[in-house]
């Protein structure tokens, strides 16, 4: 559904040209393109995400691995994440609605972390 809705799919593309930015200023270059991984997710026909899985199960969203963790990075890296910021809210908002606090309780990112993990990478 994503893929085949041309306002989903402009979010996820949004969405996945910030991460790409981040991760384009830590040294990683994508083989694929955005679009090429757009096309190949709505390829694989009708899923679900794994986060849909989690709410629909009743089990905590990985919200903070998976979106959280990517505009820490852009704070630290100073790359806007504008479309990021707008899902994490309506995503932290959903889990709420659905019992779990909103998101996760992880360690924010710092930039002596981030440096190290580069450094291994």
């Amino acid at each position: 559904m994503i893929a085949s809705d041309p306002d989903t799919r402009a979010v996820a593309r949004a969405m996945m040209g910030e991460a790409e930015t981040i991760a384009r200023r830590l040294g990683v270059n994508f083989r694929v393109d955005v679009e090429r991984r757009i096309n190949g997710a709505g390829a694989v026909g009708a899923h679900k995400t794994s986060m849909l899985q989690d709410l629909e199960r009743d089990r905590p969203m990985e919200i903070d691995p998976l979106v959280t963790a990517v505009q820490e990075m852009g704070r630290l890296l100073d790359v806007p994440t504008p479309t990021l910021d707008t899902v994490l809210a309506l995503v932290r908002q959903r889990a709420a609605m659905a019992g779990q606090g909103g998101h996760l309780a992880t360690p924010p990112l710092t930039a002596a972390g981030l440096a190290g993990s580069h450094a291994r990478h």
